[in-house]
């Protein structure tokens, strides 16, 4: 197989998609994140929590994958209320050091009318580049 499947362990089953594919050269794909926890549970408190949430289950699939948040190297932000986003900069940018520290990925952000989970305020996905050696 040229690839497998991560899923940290304790999280309840993704049901038609995969939380990370990680391919022989180490590049690991993580899917679109949203502000849910391993059970499925969103994280209350509305935009910043949700993305605080995210953020770690992207982390929580690096390192299911033996990496950590340095190795990733891109995160495509989906956001469904733009003005929200830019009135909670600075807690926005406490809650991304609390996950990332200092570590500051390629970012895009894409403004979308909703996402599949009706609750869902952002969704993130990233890629990550693992030392397999």
């Amino acid at each position: 197989m040229s690839h497998k499947t991560i899923h940290p362990a304790g999280w309840l089953p993704a049901k038609g998609y995969a939380n990370g594919v990680l391919t022989k050269d180490g590049t690991l794909h993580i899917g679109g994140q949203i502000g849910w926890d391993a059970k499925k549970e969103f994280a209350p408190g509305g935009f910043v929590p949700q993305m605080k949430q995210a953020l770690r289950n992207i982390a929580a699939i690096v390192e299911e994958a033996g990496g950590e948040v340095s190795d990733v190297t891109r995160l495509t932000w989906f956001v469904t209320d733009k003005k929200e986003y830019l009135a909670k900069q600075s807690e926005v940018g406490a809650a991304y050091r609390e996950v990332f520290g200092k570590h500051f990925p390629a970012m895009s952000m894409i403004i979308v009318s909703g996402l599949v989970e009706d609750e869902a305020l952002v969704e993130i996905e990233a890629t990550a580049h693992l030392d397999l050696a």
